[in-house]
């Protein structure tokens, strides 16, 4: 196993991941004494691990009762890490082309588990701009890409998303549920999203929904200036070109 340098790790989590990785093509099942013997550890230690295991679903018992194998949360893990790298890979000319063109900071993000995460960010050449990171998270209520993400959501996982507070990160933060939610249907109506210094002072973004196969709201493509570079009459023309971009890279993904 490689480590990285002046690591640190969880004795548990090294064991787990140990036992999930025991599992390959010529061993899709395995039984816990069979798990044991792989990695080398004792073999009730080795039956709490994979119930645990059993239990998140990261292993599931084979048709015999008595074998284990990879569970489902693994393959749906996957399928969101394949996802997050298509959408990467095809978003980044258009992404560089449209930050060229605006001047402006382009960046694209998902939703992750209640927050706005950034998977790429291409940034205008100009002096001032905007600071952003890709793997920065930001509250979803507080940004353009949040309330695109929101907005496209099932009624359940966006409940779960707002059951906390909403904090107030300027004084034009969106904080009453009621009034998120008449937005969230603006945004699914015209098909982009607005933040108007919601989350950060004289900082100005809007955002359009990027599309898979199925049509489903898989990322938010956006651009964010400085207030000065996009007074409020220039918004329409922004957002026209974000989903313009945007869907050219829906459309990359073989939406239609």
């Amino acid at each position: 196993m490689t480590r990285e340098p002046g690591s640190s790790n969880v004795r548990a989590v090294e064991r787990a991941l140990q036992i999930l990785g025991c599992f390959d093509q010529y061993h899709p099942e395995r039984g816990v004494s069979e798990i044991a013997k792989a990695v080398g550890l004792h073999k009730a230690t080795t039956y709490r691990l994979v119930s645990t295991l059993l239990s998140y679903g990261y292993l599931e018992r084979a048709e015999d009762g008595q074998r284990y194998r990879l569970g489902m949360t693994l393959a749906s893990l996957g399928f969101i890490a394949m996802r997050r790298t298509d959408v990467r890979r095809e978003a980044m000319p258009i992404m560089t082309d449209l930050a060229a063109r605006l001047d402006e900071t382009c960046d694209l993000s998902v939703y992750n588990r209640g927050e706005l995460y950034f998977i790429e960010v291409v940034q205008g050449s100009r002096a001032l701009t905007i600071a952003a990171a890709v793997g920065r998270s930001l509250p979803v209520h507080a940004t353009a890409s949040g309330k695109v993400l929101l907005a496209h959501l099932s009624d359940a996982e966006r409940k779960a998303a707002l059951q906390g507070p909403l904090a107030a990160h300027t004084p034009r933060t969106i904080t009453r549920r009621a009034e998120l939610r008449k937005q969230l249907d603006v945004v699914r109506a015209r098909g982009y999203a607005f933040d108007d210094e919601e989350l950060e002072p004289d900082v100005r973004a809007v955002s359009a929904p990027v599309r898979d196969r199925e049509g489903n709201v898989i990322a938010a493509l956006s651009v964010t200036c400085p207030t000065s570079r996009l007074p409020l009459d220039r918004v329409p023309a922004i957002a026209a070109e974000a989903r313009q971009a945007a869907d050219a890279i829906s459309r990359r993904l073989g939406w239609r």
